[in-house]
């Protein structure tokens, strides 16, 4: 049997695992957003995630690509004996549930409400939204360094590797893209351009602004959507933080309280 501290550095290596689970159209990880409601190993090292979306309708290829992604890193522990996944307060909860934790297919489960649409064109369409996000914060940080076009278009993988920043999202967002790179295979090599477009096509460096240009619109974009789930979230679900004093007769009136229990949607 588990005892309680035992327990709790399981529970928190879940907790790290989950971080490499992001939300596809944000591109941000989904414990960075609030959506991971709780996590649970029983003393069989059984592990149980319960996770949440800002609405009862958020698109249900989002919801599965998450649960797949919560499934898949939870697994991912060598002393993971089983994992279950559970996505609550969702109109296809019931149907993410069970096809994440039964293992089948997306197209098999959704099959009447996919419209023929495919998983992997899904998430192909918004690996491209976070490559260029995480892209255009290294661009931006290399040109604070004082790095011109030519150089930054001209740059290798190897030389991109031991470029250090100062500031925390260029650091953050480097590594990101860099592995991003690798695992699409546009840049694995040491003497391979750092800076590809998405299709793997060189930058010249008089196109550099206006790629720029371009990558400051889809991050644009991201970040409302970022701001609005997050804004809808917290409308949601009431979860603020509340004065040592306990709740005031402002917090009543704007409906923050009373806060939602930790364990209302279990079970």
């Amino acid at each position: 049997m588990l005892v309680a501290n035992q327990k709790a550095e399981l529970e928190r290596e879940v907790w790290s695992r989950l971080d490499a689970v992001t939300d596809p159209e944000l591109d941000e990880p989904i414990t960075d957003m609030g959506f991971v409601e709780r996590v649970e190993v029983n003393d069989a090292k059984q592990v149980r995630v319960a996770f949440r979306l800002p609405t009862y309708w958020c698109s249900p290829n989002f919801a599965f690509l998450m649960g797949f992604g919560i499934r898949a890193e939870v697994l991912s522990l060598p002393w993971v004996t089983a994992a279950e996944v559970q996505l609550n307060d969702h109109c296809f909860g019931d149907k993410v549930n069970e096809g994440v934790n039964s293992g089948r297919d997306y197209h098999e489960v959704f099959a009447a409400y996919c419209d023929g649409a495919r998983l992997d064109d899904v998430v192909e369409k918004f690996l491209a939204k976070a490559f260029d996000r995480r892209q255009e914060t290294v661009l931006l940080g290399l040109q604070a360094l004082g790095y011109g076009p030519d150089q930054i278009v001209s740059m290798t993988l190897g030389t991109l590797r031991q470029i250090s920043f100062d500031g925390e999202e260029e650091l953050r967002q480097k590594t990101r893209y860099l592995d991003l790179l690798a695992a699409q295979g546009l840049a694995t090599e040491p003497e391979d351009l750092a800076f590809p477009t998405w299709d793997g096509q060189e930058i010249a460096a008089g196109d550099l602004a206006a790629h720029l240009t371009r990558l400051r619109s889809t991050r644009i974009n991201m970040e409302f959507n970022g701001a609005l789930c997050r804004g809808l979230a917290r409308t949601r679900y009431k979860e603020v933080e509340i004065g040592p004093e306990g709740p005031t007769l402002v917090d009543f009136i704007a409906g923050r309280v009373p806060p939602r229990e930790k364990t209302a949607s279990a079970g």
